[in-house]
């Protein structure tokens, strides 16, 4: 399995950026997707997931609102649109591929990319 996340960059607070993670294979159809972050000195934290069909979402309570997740199963493809940045959106951001549920716990992916980075300047 593997999965490539791109998009990252540099925006100033209030912009916007969408990030992509191409997965390979079947292994895509049937599982939940997640994005998670980490900042510097921080631990990884779930950002937003969802399940194997777009039907039903998740959000970390400091996205929500600004961030949406979704996925092109014929494409097998998971987005993470990012709306009104702010500085501490600033970090490493990584998708995860799962299994049925959607779970916000890390110990619930077993799959990672290799992260692509998001920093928001102030």
């Amino acid at each position: 399995v593997q999965l490539q996340a791109s998009g990252g960059g540099l925006v100033q607070a209030g912009g916007s950026l969408r990030l992509s993670c191409a997965a390979s294979g079947r292994t895509f159809i049937g599982a939940s997707m997640a994005w998670f972050r980490q900042a510097p000195g921080k631990e990884r934290e779930f950002v937003a997931a969802v399940n194997y069909n777009g039907g039903s979402t998740e959000f970390a309570d400091s996205v929500k609102g600004r961030f949406t997740i979704s996925r092109d199963n014929a494409k097998n493809t998971v987005y993470l649109q990012m709306n009104s940045l702010k500085p501490e959106d600033t970090a490493v951001y990584y998708c995860a591929r799962g299994g049925l549920a959607v779970v916000r716990a890390a110990d619930g992916y077993r799959y990672w990319g290799q992260g692509t980075l998001v920093t928001v300047s102030s």
